[in-house]
């Protein structure tokens, strides 16, 4: 929601009103972020995935060079119940070298 992550499950809807609303589905297929998870075979369950990319977008927007710290405070609290965290760290680290300014 502006640019900001935001859980929707928990997000009143009276609260998004005239504001820019993004999900999952409104990134492009060759977004950096995208492409990343593809290439660090990210993906196991899926459960959890559109919220984690949601989460590495808004991140990487905000700080396109985020230090590895900066990644796992980002992500601290997007569970991920297949234990992929070091896939989704490499990933969002490989999209910050090759740009998501998209």
């Amino acid at each position: 929601m502006n640019g900001q992550a935001v859980r929707s499950c928990v997000t009143p809807v009276a609260s998004v009103l005239d504001k820019e609303i993004v999900t999952i589905e409104g990134l492009p297929g060759d977004h950096p972020v995208k492409r990343a998870w593809i290439e660090e075979q990210v993906p196991q369950c899926g459960y959890c995935q559109p919220g984690q990319i949601m989460q590495a977008t808004a991140l990487l927007t905000a700080n396109p060079t985020p230090t590895e710290g900066q990644i796992l405070d980002a992500m601290d609290g997007n569970l991920c119940r297949c234990g992929a965290y070091p896939f989704i760290k490499r990933a969002i680290m490989r999209a910050a070298k090759e740009g998501n300014s998209r």
